[in-house]
Protein backbone atom coordinates (compact mmCIF):
# COMPACT_ATOMS: atom_id res chain seq x y z
CA UNK A 1 0.00 0.00 0.00
CA UNK A 2 1.23 3.47 -0.40
CA UNK A 3 1.52 5.54 2.61
CA UNK A 4 1.21 9.23 1.34
CA UNK A 5 2.27 11.77 3.32
CA UNK A 6 -1.14 14.19 2.79
CA UNK A 7 -2.97 10.93 4.60
CA UNK A 8 -0.44 10.70 7.19
CA UNK A 9 -0.65 14.48 7.64
CA UNK A 10 -4.41 14.51 8.44
CA UNK A 11 -4.45 11.69 10.51
CA UNK A 12 -2.10 13.25 12.64
CA UNK A 13 -3.15 16.83 12.93
CA UNK A 14 -6.24 15.69 13.58
CA UNK A 15 -5.38 13.00 16.58
CA UNK A 16 -2.48 15.56 17.84
CA UNK A 17 -4.92 18.34 17.52
CA UNK A 18 -2.40 20.63 15.80
CA UNK A 19 -2.67 22.89 12.54
CA UNK A 20 -1.88 20.22 9.55
CA UNK A 21 0.40 23.75 8.26
CA UNK A 22 2.82 22.15 11.52
CA UNK A 23 2.39 18.89 10.12
CA UNK A 24 6.13 18.67 8.06
CA UNK A 25 8.43 15.62 7.28
CA UNK A 26 10.84 17.03 9.85
CA UNK A 27 8.40 18.09 12.64
CA UNK A 28 9.25 16.29 15.95
CA UNK A 29 6.31 14.52 17.58
CA UNK A 30 7.28 16.20 21.02
CA UNK A 31 8.79 19.55 20.55
CA UNK A 32 7.04 20.67 17.67
CA UNK A 33 3.45 19.11 17.86
CA UNK A 34 3.75 18.96 21.47
CA UNK A 35 2.44 14.92 21.93
CA UNK A 36 3.96 13.40 25.08
CA UNK A 37 4.38 9.47 24.92
CA UNK A 38 0.83 8.71 25.24
CA UNK A 39 -0.28 10.25 22.48
CA UNK A 40 2.88 8.92 20.26
CA UNK A 41 1.41 5.17 21.03
CA UNK A 42 -2.14 6.33 20.10
CA UNK A 43 -0.83 8.04 17.17
CA UNK A 44 0.88 4.79 16.23
CA UNK A 45 -2.23 3.02 16.93
CA UNK A 46 -4.11 5.51 14.51
CA UNK A 47 -1.57 4.68 11.53
CA UNK A 48 -1.48 0.86 11.95
CA UNK A 49 -5.50 1.45 11.94
CA UNK A 50 -5.64 3.37 8.64
CA UNK A 51 -2.53 1.54 6.63
CA UNK A 52 -3.13 -2.06 7.94
CA UNK A 53 0.29 -2.43 8.99
CA UNK A 54 1.85 -3.10 12.14
CA UNK A 55 4.79 -1.17 13.83
CA UNK A 56 7.23 -2.81 15.84
CA UNK A 57 6.74 -1.48 19.72
CA UNK A 58 10.90 -1.46 20.21
CA UNK A 59 10.72 0.75 17.04
CA UNK A 60 7.69 3.27 18.22
CA UNK A 61 10.33 4.93 20.68
CA UNK A 62 13.09 5.96 18.36
CA UNK A 63 10.54 7.46 15.81
CA UNK A 64 11.60 11.41 17.06
CA UNK A 65 9.68 12.87 13.71
CA UNK A 66 7.22 12.51 10.73
CA UNK A 67 10.09 11.82 8.05
CA UNK A 68 11.26 8.64 10.22
CA UNK A 69 8.05 7.16 10.13
CA UNK A 70 7.76 7.63 6.67
CA UNK A 71 11.21 6.16 5.90
CA UNK A 72 10.53 3.10 8.10
CA UNK A 73 7.09 2.68 6.31
CA UNK A 74 8.90 2.63 3.10
CA UNK A 75 11.09 -0.14 4.13
CA UNK A 76 8.23 -2.13 4.81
Amino acid sequence: MEISFDKMKKLIAEKLEVDEAKVVPSASFRQDLGADSLDTYELVYAIEEEFGISLPDEKVGEFETIQDVLDFLKTQ
